[in-house]
């Protein structure tokens, strides 16, 4: 398979975001006491989005082609999509467009400037991802952090194949059902800027081919942003740890992922960052394998 189903991407994900809504939600009428259908019918997106039925129908067979964004954005408001889901929707119809063109390969690794950042946070992990959930390249304090997640031989280190098919990635993440959760939506997310990263689709054929959680996840169509939160880690020489985390794109790198964790000052997870750092002085933690892009 070179690329995903974009027409069944389009269709499923709006038949799942219309299923979800009641008419009480969307201010109609609730005409009738049985609806053969769940959430809201087709001719009541359309009247909610100001299209006509047939526009609508087409669309959700998986025809976006041609949609403008004042249609689109009528549509996102009439489904209720949140910010993640409106970019969704965008991406699915920029991705139908005639202009739509495959991005380019992510980096193996970052350049010798990212390289010297990441170096020079020493009192916080921090790491760089691509799309598909790569680890790319970390500081020393990650890797200790990440210790279980580098334990699989397999490189590059992957954190989605980690949670879902490593036993370990339950007793490392607190919580592990919520982790999961947004590691699929992420996915789901690029997938739709991008269907022929083949890395995503050989990631994602993986994932759902030997999880069965995965293809549950997969198959909600949910979609979500990481910018910012709380992981909750249990590493196996430090304890729990409840950290910040910040991801940020990197203008320089594109495709690429910065993911800086903190704690709060005085709190017990500075003080498991502390004993971290000293556990990895000791530590043999050369960087992972890591390259620079030609």
């Amino acid at each position: 398979m070179g690329h995903l189903d974009h027409r069944a991407e389009v269709r499923e994900f709006l038949s799942s975001r219309r299923a979800r809504i009641t008419p009480e939600q969307a201010g109609l009428p609730a005409y009738g006491g049985h609806r053969r259908v769940q959430g809201l019918r087709r001719e009541e997106v359309a009247l909610l989005a100001g299209v006509s039925v047939d526009y609508y129908v087409r669309m959700e067979r998986g025809n976006l082609s041609g949609a403008s964004d004042s249609v689109l954005a009528s549509l996102a408001r009439a489904l209720r999509l949140d910010e993640a889901e409106r970019d969704h929707l965008f991406s699915l119809a920029r991705a139908a467009g005639p202009a739509a063109r495959r991005r380019p390969a992510p980096p193996a690794g970052v350049r010798p400037g990212t390289r010297q950042v990441l170096d020079a946070i020493t009192d916080a992990p921090a790491w760089v991802r691509n799309a598909c959930h790569d680890i790319v390249a970390m500081n020393r304090l990650a890797r200790a952090l990440y210790a279980p997640v580098l334990a699989d031989p397999r490189r590059p280190a992957n954190t989605t194949r980690f949670v879902y098919l490593d036993p370990a990635a339950r007793e490392f993440f607190v919580d592990w059902d919520r982790i999961a959760g947004d590691a699929a939506a992420m996915l789901r997310l690029e997938a739709g800027r991008d269907p022929y990263d083949r890395g995503l689709i050989e990631l994602v054929g993986e994932l759902s081919t030997r999880s069965e959680v995965f293809r549950r996840r997969w198959a909600s169509h949910d979609v979500k942003f990481h910018r910012s939160g709380r992981k909750r880690l249990r590493h196996p020489v430090v304890g729990q740890l409840d950290l910040d985390f910040a991801s940020m794109e990197l203008p320089s790198e594109p495709g690429l992922t910065l993911n800086v964790y903190t704690a709060a000052p005085g709190s017990p997870a500075a003080d498991g960052l502390r004993m971290l750092a000293s556990w990895a002085a000791t530590q043999d933690l050369a960087p992972d394998q890591e390259s620079e892009p030609s």
